[in-house]
């Protein structure tokens, strides 16, 4: 359910997918017992997949090593930040 289109390897950590530069620097910073980070398919305005202002939302999930994950971090959908207009 983690898989995407790239892996990549840094300090024995996963990363999988089009995962943030905030988060992997946050990762390697906290250093948690985990696997690795990832954000599973390709969800549009994540880093290199369309403009930020038109991003889905998505979550990076943190890996397990017991094979488990957890939301380490959650981007909304550029329309979820938008501010909400009068009537």
């Amino acid at each position: 359910s983690m898989v995407s289109c790239h892996t990549a390897f840094i300090d024995g950590y996963v990363i999988e997918g089009h995962v943030p530069v905030a988060d992997i620097k946050r990762l390697l910073a906290e250093k948690p017992e985990a696997l690795g980070l990832a954000v599973p398919e390709m969800p549009y305005g994540s880093p290199g997949m369309g403009p930020e202002e038109r991003r889905e939302a998505y979550n990076v999930m943190l890996m397990q090593r017991d094979g488990g994950s957890s939301i380490f971090s959650r981007y909304e959908a550029a329309s979820e930040k938008a501010p909400k207009k009068r009537r």
